[in-house]
């Protein structure tokens, strides 16, 4: 590929031509300000709905919480009952049985995990 050799004429011509865009650039953009003077400050366009932010959806069950919630905030100003509570849900217990199953598998794990590790040392 061959090399681009610049002669001081290229370069001073080059200049020149930028210089003479650079002048219609300035010359255009005073226009353009004259314009924006003339006119007066731009009002501000009133939001449509292609500018609207997207909206966080909350589940239905999130949305019934939070409305339980403020019912109850409100109740307890008023100086209400909390009868609007929701009431506590009974945590679920394991059966003796179910425990018991649990930790002999954690047992038989670790077991193997014990053996595989001996084996390999």
């Amino acid at each position: 590929m061959p090399t681009l050799k610049f002669t001081e004429r290229m370069i001073a011509a080059a200049i020149a031509g930028f210089e003479a865009q650079k002048r219609e650039i300035d010359v255009e953009i005073a226009a353009l300000r004259a314009i924006g003077k003339e006119s007066g400050p731009a009002t501000p366009k009133a939001p449509t709905e292609t500018t609207k932010p997207a909206r966080r959806k909350l589940s239905a069950a999130s949305r019934k919480k939070m409305a339980l919630a403020q019912q109850k905030r409100w109740a307890a100003k008023r100086g209400e009952t909390a009868a609007l509570a929701p009431a506590k849900k009974a945590r679920r217990k394991m059966s003796a049985a179910g425990k018991a199953n649990m930790i002999a598998a954690i047992k038989k794990r670790w077991a193997e995990k014990r053996a595989a590790a001996k084996k390999a040392s």
